[in-house]
């Protein structure tokens, strides 16, 4: 008989057949913290761009001072604004394709934008908290177990 003495798979693994593996059948469904994470910096790339389409209207010299601390920088404004979209865009349709350098650019982005936060306290708070929860849902077990199993 198979799977007796617990070192190999029973014919009814899981439940009733022995030990299971909490996350094995998820192996291929995309983990909820994926799903979010891919959600969250996918907004977050869309605002960027929102932002550097206003950069380019009558706004674009508030945006340029608040962005450069300089009313003539618009198009450093516009420069910076794009290369945050795709820092955000690019992981956010990457990681659902499970590729593991995009979890670990999300993860750098994420704690850029938490250092960024601290440092900009207290008007940044919305942007501190929607970073760490970015980070926090790529260092969580199923997210690193889903891209190890790849």
């Amino acid at each position: 008989m198979t799977g007796q003495r617990g070192d190999e798979p029973g014919p009814y693994s899981g439940l009733f057949g022995g030990v299971p593996d909490s996350y094995g059948y998820r192996e291929l469904v995309t983990p909820k913290q994926v799903t979010v994470a891919s959600v969250i910096a996918g907004g977050l790339g869309v605002l960027c761009l929102l932002l550097a389409a206003l950069a380019l209207t009558s706004a674009g010299g508030q945006i340029s001072e608040v962005l450069t601390g300089s009313r003539g920088n618009t198009p450093v404004a516009v420069a910076a604004a794009l290369v945050c979209a795709v820092l955000y865009l690019v992981p956010a349709v990457y990681i659902r394709k499970r590729s593991a350098w995009a979890r670990y650019l999300l993860v750098a982005v994420a704690a850029m934008g938490i250092a960024g936060g601290l440092m900009a306290l207290p008007a940044s708070l919305l942007g501190l908290a929607i970073h760490v929860a970015l980070l926090t849902l790529m260092l969580q077990r199923p997210t690193k177990l889903w891209f190890h199993h790849h």
